[in-house]
């Protein structure tokens, strides 16, 4: 329960006094409407201390109370002797079925024990004193969360991107909307729809607030998904209680890949045979086993052939050809004073042909 009571600050009311005659406060007159047995009002034959009344600070403003909150009003006045104090609510005498009011020495209460958004208006305090008056004006509104929007619905989905509309609520709670609050839920974590329907709060995930527009377009979606939304409005009461879902499922789809491949021309690295590695002479001893080593760049991969003084040796269980990667090799067995001689490693392919030579010598051991 609040009670507005702050006193120190300026008055904030108003005084009037009726033009009046420096007799007139002395000796009231009858009207000339009146008669002489009518009743006369009598004045206080002094007034000691004007009327005034002293507005809190706070009620200067618009007082905003929530429906079924209590409104507790103290209103100090001054006056000597004591003024009648009066309550208006927008020119009309006030509901007392709902609103109490208590008249004090020095302050007049306004008592409602639960505020309606009916009880809105604006309040006057009338306090009067003979001729004199005072009034203070106290404007008070009555707010509750306001209903939800009418309607929302799925307008488009393109890429990652879902764009909604929605309709203002038909209530907005007796004050201004401060906006509306988005949110998604994705149908894929594992939980039927229905129970989005439910409005499971743990499976609801914010994305704006406060939005002002009645239409967004929520984007980072997450691509293979598919989304429910609702929107709530919101004032200064807080969340509408209900908010509406959208009726279709917003499907983010894969995008289709197509990957195209860039023509390349087919290089032709076909040649013909090419030594880059010769045979080199050499001297060895008779019954030690000797090799020849070359190496040959061909394509397609070349035929090799060993030759000794020009007559081929393949097939020859004195010698072992060997051809890998391109290295060439002849093994000698034992070699005896007749395997000297000049040795060839010929290359031949569809492109060419093309050989080299080494001397062998063969020497008796010392």
């Amino acid at each position: 329960m609040e009670t507005a009571t702050s006193p120190e600050v300026a008055s904030g009311s108003s005084l009037k006094v009726k033009e009046a005659r420096p007799a007139d406060a002395e000796r009231p007159q009858a009207s000339p409407q009146q008669g002489a047995g009518s009743p006369v009002p009598q004045l206080p034959s002094t007034i000691e201390e004007h009327p005034k009344i002293w507005l809190p600070r706070a009620l200067r403003q618009t007082y905003i109370r929530k429906v079924g909150d209590t409104v507790n009003l103290l209103i100090p006045f001054q006056g000597k002797p004591k003024p009648r104090a009066t309550w208006t609510c927008d020119g009309c005498a006030l509901d007392a079925s709902r609103v109490s009011v208590r008249n004090g020495e020095r302050d007049s209460i306004l008592f409602i024990r639960e505020a309606q958004r009916a009880d809105s208006g604006r309040y006057q305090l009338s306090v009067q004193l003979g001729e004199l008056e005072a009034t203070a004006t106290i404007d008070i509104l009555v707010i509750e969360r306001p209903g939800p929007p009418q309607s929302v619905k799925l307008v488009d989905v393109w890429g990652s991107n879902a764009i909604l509309e929605w309709t203002p609520p038909q209530d907005t709670g007796n004050v201004a909307l401060l906006g509306y609050t988005v949110q998604k839920a994705d149908t894929k974590s594992g939980v039927s729809l229905s129970w989005h329907l439910l409005g499971t709060r743990k499976l609801w995930f914010t994305v704006l607030e406060r939005y002002h527009r009645t239409s967004c377009t929520v984007s980072n979606l997450i691509v293979g998904s598919s989304y429910t939304f609702r929107v709530f409005a919101e004032n200064q009461c807080g969340l509408s209680e209900t908010a509406p879902i959208t009726a279709d499922l917003a499907h983010i789809q894969k995008a289709a890949t197509v990957y195209k491949t860039e023509g390349f021309a087919q290089r032709d690295f076909s040649e013909a045979p090419k030594f880059t590695q010769p045979l080199a002479d050499c001297t060895t001893v008779t019954g030690y086993d000797t090799q020849l080593f070359c190496c040959v760049r061909a394509s397609p991969k070349p035929k090799i052939i060993w030759l000794k003084n020009k007559i081929d040796i393949q097939g020859n269980p004195k010698y072992r050809a060997l051809t890998h990667l391109g290295i060439c090799s002849l093994e000698i067995r034992k070699p005896g004073p007749f395997d000297g001689g000049i040795y060839t490693c010929k290359a031949v392919n569809p492109l060419g042909e093309a050989s080299v030579d080494c001397r062998v010598d063969v020497k008796a051991p010392h």
